[in-house]
């Protein structure tokens, strides 16, 4: 693909995810959204829109591309490899207190909105499908990682694992996708009423979670940005994709399943960050930070990342 092709497809890739990000963080300052809202319509895209844009995705995919156990192993392997290479870093450079804000905000990525949109942009139904099943896998990585390092930094909210157990089986995403995959393994054909109400509701998700998260961020923020949150910025956007990409293309990995990896594995730090560093009792302000920060950033990184690997023909 020639230089000027590749380009102008990254754009049109990254673009579109990002404009609804801005469009969220306008809509807030001119009031016509507010805080009240964006929790409202948040809970909405994780409580019922999400999972049913995951569960039309599996069930209408090919599950014998979707369902890649070397990818979706390697996905999850590296996540928990760059936690404890966040970890020990975190641990060499930055002062104990902040050492759990920090590792969760280096490894802990908003795959299941931003992550899934770019996919979506990119690959098509295809993306859909892979990429909720890898967001369906690896949000269990995610809250069970970030509750131990949080609570091992914490002086005052021990880890409670049973309550976590808890959260995991009654979370949604995770509860989609895992009704998902037998519903498409058996062929079952959902009525024709249901699969439109369903597609009302998984067409609201991605521009309404996109709107949330611009309504969300905060340019003070990002002014008042300390080091450390540079550090962990840095370190989610541009050391754990390139060595992530680096060890798919060492394992083989390449195509649209290299592209999904890099796209997850770049994408800005998670929202839920802030809300676990708040009931952990940590320096929220620094996990609010690193996630304004990330998202800025991301818009450059990845599209710069998609453009290399798309002028290389990797992906």
């Amino acid at each position: 693909m020639g230089l000027l092709a590749a380009f102008t497809h990254t754009l049109e890739i990254t673009l579109p995810v990002f404009l609804m990000v801005f469009l969220g963080l306008g809509l807030k300052r001119l009031g016509w959204i507010d805080a009240h809202f964006i929790t409202t319509a948040s809970m909405l895209v994780f409580k019922v829109t999400m999972p049913a844009l995951l569960f039309l995705s599996i069930i209408q995919a090919d599950l014998g591309r979707a369902l890649q156990p070397d990818l979706i192993g390697y996905f999850i392997g590296y996540t928990a490899i760059s936690f404890f290479l966040a970890w020990a870093w975190a641990i060499w450079r930055h002062p104990r207190v902040e050492r759990g804000i920090f590792t969760q905000g280096a490894f802990r990525a908003n795959n299941g909105i931003v992550g899934l949109a770019l996919a979506a942009g990119q690959y098509g139904d295809y993306g859909l499908s892979v990429g909720g099943v890898l967001a369906g896998a690896v949000i269990v990585i995610y809250n069970v990682f970030s509750v131990f390092i949080l609570s091992l930094y914490s002086d005052e909210v021990d880890t409670d694992f049973r309550s976590l157990i808890k959260n995991l089986a009654r979370n949604p995403l995770i509860l989609s996708v895992v009704f998902a995959i037998p519903v498409a393994l058996s062929g079952i054909e959902l009525s024709g009423w249901v699969m439109t109400s369903g597609g009302y509701l998984a067409g609201m998700s991605l521009p309404l979670g996109l709107i949330c998260i611009g309504g969300t961020l905060s340019v003070t923020a990002f002014k008042r940005s300390s080091t450390i949150a540079l550090d962990a910025s840095l370190w989610k956007l541009v050391w754990v994709p390139l060595f992530g990409v680096l060890g798919a293309l060492a394992a083989g990995i390449q195509g649209p399943a290299l592209g999904i990896i890099f796209l997850y594995l770049g994408c800005p730090g998670a929202a839920a960050s802030f809300v676990m560093a708040k009931a952990f009792k940590s320096n929220d302000k620094l996990a609010a930070n690193i996630i304004v920060i990330t998202t800025f950033a991301s818009m450059f990184t990845l599209s710069f990342g998609l453009f290399v690997l798309k002028w290389l023909d990797l992906v």
